[in-house]
């Protein structure tokens, strides 16, 4: 079965950077489009970024020029840079996989169990 673990969250000031990590097992990654989802409480989980399995890469509004997702095939990881952190940054992120080139919750498949990333001003 698919699994999918975050790294990398923590406790920073605004503008500071993060690099989240998700390691996927148990499929073909190359084959995998991942997204990147955030949720705070009390919200819907929404989108932050995915990256398809050719590279292709598209962001939510409120991150575009500060997030960079990528990945590496080679070591079934996908990454979420994450720079100038600002307060509404504070969340759960997610990572997740699908076979579609999807922003939808309801679109992806398999979910990491999410890291914390909070940003104090």
């Amino acid at each position: 079965q698919v699994q999918l673990v975050e790294s990398g969250g923590g406790l920073v000031q605004a503008g500071d950077s993060l690099k989240l990590s998700c390691a996927f097992s148990g499929g073909t990654f190359s084959i995998y489009v991942m997204g990147w989802f955030r949720q705070t409480p009390g919200k819907e989980r929404e989108f932050v970024a995915r990256i398809g399995s050719g590279g292709r890469s598209i962001y939510a509004d409120s991150v575009k020029g500060r997030f960079a997702v990528s990945r590496d095939n080679a070591k079934n990881t996908a990454y979420l840079q994450m720079n100038s952190l600002k307060p509404e940054d504070t969340a759960v992120y997610y990572c997740a996989a699908t076979f579609r080139f999807a922003t939808r919750v309801d679109e992806y498949q398999y979910w990491g169990q999410g890291t914390q990333v909070t940003v104090s001003s």
